[in-house]
């Protein structure tokens, strides 16, 4: 801790980096300082030094998750694409996780899981992320009714909710079953309700 009582900012994102694998494999509450500083390659005082405390390190790896996250998925929404076909592409994308997830979901719907509640960095970060890519998916939507692609009977803001909800409960189900035949079923059926 620096003498203000703040951990100093700390720019080594393969640090960050390496610390998110660690705090994706266990979750906060099992996540050792040992494998902390095994995985990260900084001894226990450095890493204290650097980041404060086990909590700001993962908040800081959240906020990192949530960074590259969003910037894929709004990379997704923002195709010169038709809109169903943007949408069919981040439903894809959750199933099949961004590229790191290897089959352990998603970081920022894990730690609300676990921690939201209770914890209001975590709680903030992940509304944060919902509302930013909600707000985009809305938008997309519009598109969609605008070129008549979508539905005009529904506001765009409902379905925005239900293309959300779909999007997060697949999030959920498919690393957990890793059944890709329901998560295609899923896919098929939340875009069938747009037309």
């Amino acid at each position: 801790m620096s003498k203000s009582g703040r951990p100093r900012e700390f720019k080594d994102n393969a640090v960050i980096d390496a610390a998110m694998e660690v705090f994706w494999d266990n979750g906060y509450e099992s996540c050792s300082t040992e494998a902390l500083c095994n995985k990260t390659g900084l001894g226990r005082g450095s890493l204290y030094n650097a980041f404060g405390s086990k909590h700001e390190l993962y908040e800081q790896a959240l906020r990192r998750y949530h960074e590259l996250g969003i910037q894929e998925q709004m990379e997704i929404l923002e195709r010169e694409v038709p809109v169903k076909d943007r949408l069919r592409a981040l439903l894809e994308w959750q199933i099949r996780g961004d590229s790191r997830a290897n089959n352990r979901g998603c970081l920022l719907i894990n730690a609300a899981a676990e921690r939201a509640k209770t914890d209001p960095a975590v709680e903030r970060i992940f509304k944060k992320h919902v509302d930013l890519l909600e707000h985009a998916i809305e938008k997309a939507i519009i598109q969609g009714q605008e070129a008549g692609e979508i539905t005009q009977d529904r506001k765009a803001s409902e379905l925005a909710d239900m293309f959300l909800s779909s999007l997060y409960g697949l999030g959920v189900i498919y690393p957990a079953t890793l059944n890709r035949s329901l998560a295609e079923r899923i896919i098929e059926g939340t875009l069938s309700s747009l037309d």
